[in-house]
């Protein structure tokens, strides 16, 4: 059997394999249905300084090939998160886990960040500059270098532990945008997030979610996600996460000759909760088919 397991950001991980933030929930709900320890660690659900409702209902839609979500950042904070959400993880789960934060202002990031990078639990902070489902705050802080460049150094300053920024596909230049990250001081780049996507229900001459726009996830963003994976790591020295579309073993593997060194899966956990499971499962029998005895060495393998 080959070796599964690789190194991000310093922390051993058993396999490549993370379920992405807004997909997994807090974890303990995952684990009422398999042992989530097989994973190789996942993101929780996306945190802010403040409570969110979130956007109005109906937020998630189903389309060709993926899914159109503009949940809107619906959690109940960062402190009920460390009261409430972690003490319940810490019972299932006995790895590092990715804390995904999000904010609507440079002092938010840097505020929730710090409370978090404090949890012995928590092994990384995936800082989302990215989300596209959110007004006044999220991507408006992925689309420019300097605005992601400022997130990353106020985050850095108040924290210790390994810092990925999570950047937003709906920008004309991704690798300028990364590289402005690893300059700041990130350790790492995760992506991609959703796509900005819209739908309408020819019946009723409306779109098809109440925020009329939200992010568009799935297999159909795929070939999107390796291409930016691919431009990133080839541009930076720090490590990348792949993900966007991921949903069987292959992915993964392919993921990984483009540039990443784990791999996040997003919607496919959502079509069916035991995705992720199935994806660890599978991939020795597809790092055989390929003549793969150790998944690190093929990571950037594609000049």
């Amino acid at each position: 059997m080959g070796k599964l397991s690789v190194n991000l950001c310093g922390i051993e991980l058993e396999n490549p394999v993370i379920p992405a933030s807004g997909t997994f929930g807090f974890g303990y709900e995952f684990a009422e249905l398999y042992d989530i320890n097989c994973l190789g660690t996942f993101s929780f659900k996306g945190t802010t300084k403040d409570p969110r409702f979130g956007n109005p209902t109906p937020r998630i839609a189903e389309c060709e090939a993926g899914m159109i979500n503009a949940v809107g950042l619906q959690n109940p904070g960062v402190e009920k998160v460390i009261a409430e959400e972690l003490p319940k993880l810490a019972k299932c789960f006995r790895k590092p886990v990715m804390a995904n934060v999000s904010g609507f202002a440079v002092a938010d990031y840097a505020y929730t960040c710090e409370k978090l990078d404090k949890e012995p639990q928590v092994g990384w902070l995936e800082v989302n500059v990215s989300c596209p489902n959110v007004h006044g705050g999220g991507m408006s802080f992925g689309t420019q270098p300097e605005a992601a460049a400022e997130v990353t150094r106020a985050v850095k300053k108040v924290t210790t532990k390994p810092v990925i920024i999570k950047l937003s596909p709906n920008v004309t230049d991704i690798v300028a945008i990364a590289k402005a990250c690893e300059e700041a001081g990130a350790d790492g780049i995760s992506l991609i997030n959703t796509m900005l996507g819209m739908r309408i229900d020819l019946n009723r001459r409306r779109p098809v979610i109440a925020n009329k726009m939200g992010g568009f996830s799935g297999p159909a963003i795929f070939p999107v996600a390796v291409r930016m994976v691919y431009q990133v790591s080839h541009a930076v020295r720090i490590p990348v996460i792949g993900m966007g579309g991921v949903s069987t073993a292959r992915d993964v593997i392919e993921m990984m000759m483009a540039g990443a060194t784990a791999v996040e899966v997003g919607a496919a956990n959502l079509v069916d909760p035991l995705a992720s499971k199935k994806i660890i499962e599978d991939l020795p029998a597809e790092m055989a088919k390929y003549r793969i005895e150790n998944l690190s060495d093929i990571i950037g393998i594609v000049e």
